[in-house]
């Protein structure tokens, strides 16, 4: 071989030109971050702050109705601004108020005035419309004492200048004219109710301070006996308001607890929040 070919070297590797490396097409290439999606704590957010605006909505409603219902209340019974008055609803406020009507409402007072009759009340009514409208239906109770007690039976044919409350009977304390003279009876019964009105029964009498036997007092005392000793109901109706209706009357402890049925049209009807009547 001749000497005038020199085999020329390999030129060194340039800055200006780098070497590049041809990637193996087999080799595996690293994959990528993957990028979560953020739309399930978007969701979760959204939800949370709806359930606290559900709960803060439900709280503020919890505590606005009471009163709201409490001026409804006193303005259509016609009852003084500083009335007692507990107000308690039922279940969740909300669905309630957007549907207009209140499943359950519950009034309580220790001492309320309607028609000359003073008592603690506690009332029960359903379906209780926000709109305006008769109720669903209500009952409840009033609780009246002694001198209360008296004052329904006042207007009777009964001898009641007292009355004292023992339960279960009540006893009434009086008199009756016998030629002039006046001779103090005393007569034990025991209240209930019948068809809305006040039911007697007698159980024990006294005439003169002396006990009697009520089987044989009605023949010794002619009519007069009879009226002492038979079972009489006496209308209560004109000592109530036109929208109650007497469903039971038991004597609890020194109190007579009446059971009402009250009208839902009392609260769009006034004449039914006025004294009933009672046949002549």
């Amino acid at each position: 071989m001749s000497d005038d070919n020199h085999t020329l070297p390999y030129p060194e590797p340039s800055r200006e030109h780098p070497t590049l490396v041809i990637p193996d097409a087999a080799a595996p290439q690293p994959e990528k971050a993957r990028r979560r999606p953020r739309w399930p704590w978007v969701v979760l957010i959204v939800v949370v702050v709806l359930a606290v605006l559900v709960v803060a909505a439900e709280l503020i409603a919890r505590a606005v109705l009471p009163g709201v219902v409490r001026s409804i209340v006193i303005e259509q019974l016609d009852l003084p601004a500083d009335q007692q008055l507990d107000v308690e609803t039922t279940g969740l406020l909300l669905p309630q108020l957007i549907g207009g009507r209140l499943d359950t409402l519950h009034l309580s007072t220790d001492a309320v005035t309607l028609e000359g009759i003073t008592g603690a009340a506690d009332v029960t009514a359903t379906g209780v419309p926000l709109r305006g409208g008769e109720l669903g239906g209500a009952d409840g109770t009033i609780r009246i004492d002694q001198e209360q007690f008296t004052a329904l039976l006042a207007t009777t044919d009964l001898p009641v200048d007292s009355v004292e409350l023992d339960e279960p009977n009540a006893t009434l304390g009086g008199s009756f004219d016998v030629l002039g003279t006046a001779v103090p009876v005393s007569i034990t019964l025991t209240p209930g109710a019948v068809d809305g009105d006040l039911e007697l029964t007698p159980v024990a009498a006294s005439v003169g301070g002396i006990d009697i036997d009520l089987s044989r007092v009605g023949s010794s005392l002619g009519g007069l006996g009879e009226g002492l000793t038979e079972p009489r109901r006496v209308c209560i109706a004109d000592q109530l308001p036109a929208g109650l209706t007497l469903t039971g009357l038991q004597i609890s402890g020194d109190a007579a607890v009446i059971d009402v049925d009250v009208d839902g049209a009392i609260v769009t009807d006034e004449a039914l929040q006025e004294k009933g009547t009672c046949p002549r």
